[in-house]
């Protein structure tokens, strides 16, 4: 994609991976492909802030040479080290061998044990500037969002704020900003994002936005590091990120079960009736078929998780594990839940999930319901009333 002007003399130059399915690794599902933006600030001095993944290189350094040889780049501002943004690095200071590096302590020290070099590192902190002639860039340190080197930069006469992975989207399109594409999927794809990356770092969210909302930062644009740029409206995302940081959530009770000769899968759509009799929203997930990102996705807007599973060698069925491990992982804030499923002989599975919820930070509403072999009628009805006890407690948050 050729470089886009999103303000006057400021340019993406990044770059669009429509083929990309899966991010960090096998950790993150990514169905609609990403996008990895740096951006090109002319002025009297010329920045680049931020540069792409490395197999893409090719395509950062041709967007910069649609404005400017990369050799008259005089500054370079890394916000985040990570591959995905970082992975040119070495080849733009090639080209522009000149150019000053400007980052924080965590970072530099990053960029030399990923890259086996050392640069024109200029180490700056919370409320330091970098006059670019009519424009300025200011730095702030926004440490575990989402990793210790990250840093957010500020373009004070524009009110541009490029937070790096801040406000992204896993989001492949042809168009550059939020008000050119479908305003549901992407809020999807952004609380996708926050929910499998930025969670865990809640209570970190809040405080730097309150810390932004200090110092005086108005903002008109924000500018991340994957997706849309927000020009239309950046206050929709802010108050979202406001909201989820927040544990604030819908009255919403996402189920997520296996089974394996479906006594558990009777169980969980027995429950589902029970929620749905009593007017709460409801969704079901068979993690044998479902995919765990987006199954977070929506519990992240959900007050209560209930996980299912038979019993096997006293354990839940492996297919539950991803998702149980990265609940406890991701520690979603201000959730109930419960675990229920059925055994033959020995059980176990109800306890196992229950530890997990437990450890995920889950508060367990009431003791598993855990049935021997297959579900009666009347243990059907147990579990339409489990799930109308669910839909109260739902509604009491």
């Amino acid at each position: 994609m050729p470089a886009v002007e999103i303000l006057k003399d400021v340019y993406w130059v990044g770059a669009v991976d429509w083929n990309i399915r899966y991010f960090h690794g096998p950790a993150y599902s990514t169905h609609r492909g990403t996008t990895y933006n740096a951006y090109l600030i002319r002025d009297e001095k010329t920045a680049l802030v931020d540069t792409v993944y490395k197999p893409f290189t090719g395509e950062l350094v041709r967007n910069i040479e649609e404005i400017v040889p990369p050799g008259d780049i005089d500054y370079v501002v890394v916000n985040h080290i990570e591959s995905d943004h970082s992975g040119a690095f070495p080849e733009i200071m090639k080209l522009a061998p000149r150019a000053k590096v400007f980052c924080t302590q965590k970072a530099a020290d990053g960029l030399r044990k990923l890259y086996f070099g050392d640069w024109d590192f200029n180490i700056v902190k919370t409320g330091d500037r970098l006059s670019l002639g009519r424009r300025t860039l200011t730095f702030i340190e926004a440490p575990m969002l989402h990793w210790p080197d990250s840093m957010f930069t500020y373009v004070p006469e524009e009110a541009l704020l490029l937070p790096n992975d801040a406000f992204g989207q896993h989001l492949a399109s042809t168009f550059r900003f939020e008000d050119q594409v479908d305003g549901s999927m992407l809020m999807e794809e952004a609380a996708k994002y926050y929910a499998n990356i930025l969670y865990p770092f809640s209570s970190l969210v809040l405080k730097k936005l309150e810390q932004v909302r200090e110092m005086g930062i108005e903002i008109k644009m924000i500018a991340p590091s994957h997706g849309m740029i927000w020009r239309r409206d950046p206050g929709k995302i802010v108050a979202a990120y406001l909201k989820w940081a927040g544990g604030e959530a819908d009255p919403k009770v996402v189920i997520a079960y296996d089974t394996m000769w479906q006594s558990t899968e009777k169980m969980a759509h027995a429950i589902l009736q029970g929620i749905a009799a009593a007017g709460v929203e409801a969704k079901l997930f068979k993690m044998s078929v479902s995919d765990r990102n987006d199954v977070i996705k929506e519990l992240l807007n959900a007050r209560a998780i209930l996980v299912g599973s038979p019993t096997i060698n006293r354990e839940f069925l492996p297919t539950l594990a991803p998702l149980l491990d990265d609940l406890r992982g991701l520690k979603p804030t201000k959730k109930i839940g419960l675990a229920f499923g059925s055994y033959g002989w020995g059980g176990g599975a109800v306890k196992a999930i229950e530890e997990r919820l437990k450890g995920a930070g889950v508060e367990l509403i009431e003791p598993g319901l855990g049935i021997n072999w297959a579900p009666t009628e009347a243990v059907l009805e147990q579990c339409v009333a489990l799930g109308r006890r669910v839909a109260e407690a739902v509604n009491a948050r």
